[in-house]
């Protein structure tokens, strides 16, 4: 369940990360003031988890949102939920199965600016080679030549087969994963 917040999280900072081609080596995401959390609830009570390595390639042109790309990739092995012991379950086969399943993808297919620098970016989710449509919506801010790109998402993990067998039991983990991400991103034009 933790893993799925994570791949959540990490499709909505892909969604933030939309471009241009033009402009793609000058865009860059700063992993080190980026973050993508997930919370799920255990048994009903919230539990927070993140993913710790990750990228994006983003092409994001703000004066035509709509020629922007944007591409992310999660490493689902980096998932963690702070607990040693759960932490060792999250790369199984039943969860995020990371020997055959190691990156968990978002590629966007659209990218809309919506005004006063929100966007919802849409694309494809891929997590354990399943893919599903999202549509994310993403804030930018900038303070001078930084941009940070915020937002939240819900995904269901059975969708994507995390959590199988005995934890598709949605009373022991709940099926809905918040993923919440902000991604520090340098060479972003003026909104």
């Amino acid at each position: 369940m933790n893993l799925i917040q994570s791949a959540s999280r990490l499709l909505l900072v892909l969604a933030a990360l939309g471009g241009t081609g033009t402009v793609l080596a000058q865009q860059k995401l700063v992993p080190a003031q980026s973050e993508i959390v997930f919370v799920s609830k255990q048994m009903g009570v919230p539990v927070e988890g993140r993913f710790k390595k990750f990228d994006a390639q983003i092409s994001f042109n703000p004066a035509k949102p709509d020629t922007s790309k944007i591409a992310f990739t999660v490493d689902t092995g980096s998932a963690t939920l702070g607990v040693p012991e759960t932490d060792a379950e999250l790369p199984k086969p039943t969860w995020f199965n990371v020997p055959k399943f190691p990156q968990a993808t978002f590629q966007s297919s659209s990218v809309k600016g919506l005004g006063a620098g929100k966007f919802e970016v849409a694309g494809k989710l891929s997590i354990k080679g399943l893919s599903r449509d999202v549509v994310v919506p993403v804030t930018l801010t900038q303070n001078g030549a930084a941009t940070t790109a915020t937002g939240t998402f819900s995904l269901k993990r059975l969708a994507f087969k995390i959590g199988e067998n005995e934890w598709s039991d949605t009373s022991m983990v709940a099926d809905d994963v918040q993923v919440k991400f902000k991604l520090a991103l340098t060479g972003v034009g003026k909104l």
